[in-house]
């Protein structure tokens, strides 16, 4: 099926990172400098496109009119090796990247698109450990960051501890689900973990923060993308409305 939008790349020289990153795009149909667009960033960002299917799902939401304007941004890793040091709450690059993200990506987009200019309009999306660097972003940086969408992040103390110590975090925007059957997953580390009771104690506590929050657990569902797809038009439509 031939796409409505536009896909468009752009490449930002990161000197937090000292590497190229690319910025993948897609605008709605619609697309005019004369509008106003929420900024949506997708880490894992070809998963989103490819696996997710998140362009097609912009079509149909945007001709729907089930979303509000918003211009897709996918931003993804090199490797997996790669994706642990930036994504991972203790990875070697973890804080370069979020500083690439809010002083480096944001200013770049917020001059390149018709954006708001305004946390309330950005939000960061994620599954398993890029669901984590959302959120560990945003609870940073809630100002910039004021939405995100995490599927079945990964839930370790140091995410916790950054919760539970965030200043601002009652005034961002969470989506959140977990597949009630990750109880055993494998990750790129080598280590099977149950994802589902530390996501269950991490919806205990941002419930009782005050957040503005969507929680749901996915009857059977595993940590793969067949979820996380079907998953991703209600996250949308709740973020986006």
């Amino acid at each position: 099926m031939r796409r409505k939008g536009t896909m468009i790349d752009k490449e930002i020289e990161s000197s937090y990172l000292n590497e190229t990153m690319t910025l993948r795009l897609y605008q709605p149909e619609s697309f005019s400098p004369l509008y106003k667009y929420h900024i949506c960033i997708a880490h894992d960002g070809n998963d989103y496109y490819q696996l997710g299917r998140l362009a097609t799902l912009s079509d149909k939401l945007h001709s729907s009119e089930e979303i509000a304007n918003t211009i897709f941004v996918g931003i993804h890793y090199k490797n997996k090796y790669d994706r642990r040091k930036k994504y991972h709450p203790n990875g070697d690059q973890n804080r370069e990247y979020i500083k690439f993200l809010v002083h480096e990506a944001v200013p770049f987009l917020d001059n390149l698109l018709p954006t708001y200019h305004m946390g309330q309009s950005r939000t960061l999306m994620g599954d398993s450990l890029a669901g984590t660097l959302a959120l560990m972003t945003a609870s940073n940086y809630p100002h910039t960051f004021s939405n995100v969408i995490m599927q079945s992040p990964y839930v370790d103390d140091t995410v916790i501890d950054a919760v539970q110590n965030a200043k601002g975090i009652d005034t961002i925007d969470i989506y959140h689900t977990i597949g009630t059957a990750e109880t055993a997953v494998e990750t790129t580390d080598g280590k099977v973990l149950d994802f589902v009771e530390p996501n269950r104690k991490l919806h205990k506590l941002l419930k009782d923060t005050g957040v503005s929050y969507t929680y749901h657990e996915l009857e059977n569902g595993e940590h793969t993308w067949k979820y996380w797809q079907k998953d991703l038009s209600r996250a949308l439509t709740t973020m986006f409305e």
